[in-house]
C-alpha cells in the first residue's frame, strides 16, 4: 500500500491518466447496464432534442440518445484500439525478436520492408488497407494493427541486438540450448519493458486513427455506434443547430487519448528511471 502511495505521489499525472482509462474501460464493459436507453432505438419526435431530462446529452437527427451512443461507442472504440495495439505489438515484437536474433539476410529484408512501411503515415496506411478490405469491426482492427508492426519491430530489434551479446545468452549457447529457446525464454522477457511502454504510447494514436477512419466512413459501419462516426454524421450539418452532437463525442475522444498519453509517459518513466532524471 505504501508503494502505491509513493507511486501516486511521484507520478500524479500518470495516476490521473490511468484513472481516466479505468473509468472508460468500466463504462465499456458495463455499457448495457449503464446506458439509460437503447443506442439504436430511433424516435422521430425527439429528433435533435437538446440535453434535458429524457435525453441527458440530447438526441441526434434520428432521435437516438447521445449518452447511450457515447457509452456503447466506448466499447467499440476501445475494443478497436486495444485489439489493434495487442495484435500490432505482438506481431511486431515477434518479428523484431527474429530479425535481431537471427540477423543476416533475414534481418536485412525485414528492415527494408519496415522502412518502406514507415515511410507512410499510420492513417494513410490504415486508409489504404481499410479501403481494400472494406468497412467492418475486424477489418478496422487489422487495418490499424498492420501499420504498428514495423515501429514495434525496430524497437524490439534494437534491444535484441544488445541482449544477444550478454553473458547469460552466451552461457545458454555454451550448454547447448537451442537458439529458438534462448530467444523466447531468455531474450524476449527482457524486451517486455520497452514493449509495454511502446504499446501504451500507441494506444492513443490507435484511438485517433479509429475515430478518423469512422469519420471518413471507412471504420466501424452502422448500426454500431462509434465516436468517430458520431462526429462524421453531425459535424458538417448540425454544428451550429445542434452542437452537442459534436461536442460530446469530441470530448470523449480527447479524454481517452489524453489519459492514454499521461499513463504512457508515467509508465515510461517508471520502467526506465533514466527518463525521469
Amino acid at each position: 500500500m505504501s508503494e502505491l502511495i509513493y507511486l501516486a505521489r511521484r507520478y500524479p499525472l500518470g495516476v490521473a491518466g490511468g484513472l481516466i482509462l479505468v473509468v472508460f474501460v468500466f463504462v465499456a464493459i458495463f455499457a448495457n447496464a449503464i446506458a439509460p436507453l437503447d443506442p439504436l432505438t430511433t424516435n422521430p419526435k425527439a429528433s435533435l432534442a437538446p440535453p434535458g431530462n429524457t435525453y441527458l446529452l440530447g438526441a441526434d437527427m434520428m432521435g437516438r440518445d447521445v449518452l447511450s451512443r457515447l457509452i456503447h461507442g466506448a466499447r467499440i472504440s476501445l475494443a478497436v484500439a486495444l485489439g489493434a495495439t495487442l495484435i500490432g505489438s505482438g506481431l511486431g515484437a515477434l518479428l523484431g525478436l527474429a530479425s535481431g536474433y537471427v540477423g543476416g539476410w533475414f534481418d536485412l529484408v525485414v528492415q527494408r520492408l519496415a522502412e518502406i512501411m514507415q515511410s507512410l503515415p499510420l492513417l494513410v496506411m490504415a486508409l489504404v488497407i481499410t479501403a481494400s478490405l472494406g468497412p467492418s469491426l475486424t477489418n478496422t482492427i487489422i487495418a490499424i494493427a498492420i501499420p504498428l508492426i514495423p515501429n514495434v519491430a525496430r524497437v524490439i530489434r534494437a534491444n535484441v541486438l544488445s541482449l544477444r551479446e550478454l553473458n547469460y545468452v552466451e552461457a545458454a549457447r555454451a550448454i547447448g540450448m537451442r537458439n529458438s529457446r534462448i530467444a523466447l525464454l531468455h531474450v524476449m522477457p527482457n524486451t517486455l519493458a520497452p514493449l509495454i511502454v511502446l504499446a501504451t504510447a500507441q494506444l492513443g494514436s490507435t484511438i485517433l486513427t479509429e475515430a478518423s477512419l469512422s469519420f471518413l466512413g471507412l471504420g466501424v459501419p452502422e448500426p454500431y455506434p462509434s465516436w468517430g462516426r458520431m462526429l462524421s454524421e453531425s459535424a458538417a450539418e448540425y454544428m451550429r443547430s445542434a452542437p452537442w452532437l459534436v461536442i460530446f463525442p469530441g470530448v470523449a475522444i480527447s479524454l481517452v487519448v489524453f489519459g492514454a498519453n499521461l499513463f504512457g509517459d508515467a509508465l515510461r518513466d517508471y520502467l526506465d528511471p533514466r527518463m525521469g532524471d
